[in-house]
């Protein structure tokens, strides 16, 4: 069940929701801001995934990593990919106009920071020691 508790797992069940959603409340110049959104994320998505790739490290949550990504995209947020998801999810919402989609963001968020952040930092610091601590003082969570 563990493959259950993943991050792609949680988004999918939120842009259901919202899809799902019956409240649409909005529509019109958001509907622009929403593709937006969604091309920012796929960018940092690509962006993230090739670090990964580069640095020949794990990319699944809860696996210990062989390598301090600290590069590229990395240099600007210690979690791009989240931020990439969170994204995504704010662009459905804003692109179907669904209130539940912008309740949901911050939950999201609150879900990240809990389920995973957390455990990957404290994973992060326990194999990188000082490095680790270094990166995440100059180097925000989130932007």
């Amino acid at each position: 069940m563990k493959w259950i508790d993943l991050p792609p797992v949680w988004l999918a069940a939120c842009l259901i929701l919202t899809w799902l959603s019956p409240w649409v409340v909005f529509l019109g110049p958001l509907h622009l801001l929403g593709w937006l959104c969604l091309l920012a994320g796929a960018t940092i998505m690509v962006a993230a995934v090739l670090s990964f790739r580069m640095a020949r490290t794990t990319i699944i949550p809860r696996q210990d990593p062989s390598a301090l990504i600290t590069t590229g995209i990395y240099r600007w947020s210690r979690n791009p990919i989240y931020l990439a998801d969170v994204l995504f999810l704010l662009g459905v919402a804003l692109i179907l106009g669904r209130f539940l989609g912008l309740v949901l963001v911050p939950l999201y968020i609150y879900l990240l920071d809990r389920r995973f952040i957390r455990g990957e930092e404290a994973r992060l610091r326990a194999a990188f020691g000082p490095k680790f601590t270094d990166y995440a003082a100059s180097t925000r969570r989130w932007i």
